[in-house]
């Protein structure tokens, strides 16, 4: 479990609080987005997780371990991150010595680390990709290779910082039931960070921010019937995500899972 207990930052004294005492828990295994638009201080959380950033105020645990300097090392082998850019995060030639790149940093042996490096490969469905340069993948398989060099790491959360907001919706489609996958099949802890409210629908709970405050939390369903509080913060569902929701409520809609499907695949498109 992951909390945030009252935690405040500031990136300098004559700007307003990035994020201003705001508390939250991840529990195991959960699928948790971070919603808001920019300067609301969701990807300050993302770097605080990780300790890139340290908490001015208040504390960040681990499973009641304090994320501190003399514990940012070991927390960080339970964490990968995914960032917007899925440019700026390839460091190898090629998708094989792109995943390569952290085991070797583990001073993994090489012939373990070729076999996890199918392995991984095979879980994001990149295994035939392996001797692509970056520039001849689609954003989405950058994503997917991103993705391999976290698992192959044994990560046991993965955040998602905008992974997606770089994707056509072919790639968000992707990333969307890897995601799934990941969570279903692997019991990955996943946290979202991003303004885009499809995907967060797809979350087990989630977090509204604006200003660097909390301003609602709970399921997508509750939260997204609130519908003048997500304005007040720059965001809203739009027309095809409510009209999948209104079904998903109905239930002699709900129950035609072929109707359901193409909705939702009708809202991917918009």
């Amino acid at each position: 479990m992951i909390e945030f207990k009252n935690v405040s930052f500031q990136y300098t004294s004559n700007e307003p609080n990035a994020l201003n005492d705001i508390s939250f828990k991840v529990e195991d295994g959960q699928w948790f987005s971070i919603l808001g638009h920019n300067g609301s201080g969701k990807s300050t959380i993302a770097k605080l997780m990780i300790g890139l950033l340290e908490a001015q105020k208040g504390s960040i645990s681990y499973d009641g371990k304090e994320l501190k300097e003399d514990t940012v090392a070991d927390i960080r082998k339970k964490v990968g991150i995914v960032f917007q850019n899925p440019d700026n995060q390839f460091v190898g030639y090629n998708v094989k010595y792109d995943i390569a790149f952290g085991l070797e940093n583990h001073l993994i042996p090489h012939k373990d680390m070729l076999d996890m490096i199918q392995e991984y490969a095979a879980k994001v469905d990149m295994q035939d990709y392996l001797e692509r340069e970056p520039q001849t993948l689609s954003g989405g398989q950058k994503q997917r290779v991103a993705i391999a060099g976290i698992l192959a790491l044994n990560c046991d959360i993965i955040i998602l910082d905008e992974a997606t907001s770089m994707l056509d919706p072919e790639g968000i489609s992707e990333i969307t039931k890897l995601i799934v996958e990941l969570k279903e099949q692997y019991h990955k802890t996943i946290i979202m960070i991003t303004h885009d409210l499809a995907l967060a629908n797809r979350s087990d709970y989630m977090l509204v921010l604006k200003d660097g405050q909390i301003i609602d939390e709970g399921k997508p369903e509750e939260v997204f019937q609130k519908r003048e509080l997500l304005k007040s913060s720059n965001l809203d569902v739009p027309f095809s995500l409510r009209f999948y929701l209104e079904a998903k409520h109905q239930k002699t809609l709900s129950q035609n899972k072929d109707l359901m499907e193409a909705l939702w695949e009708y809202h991917l498109k918009k």
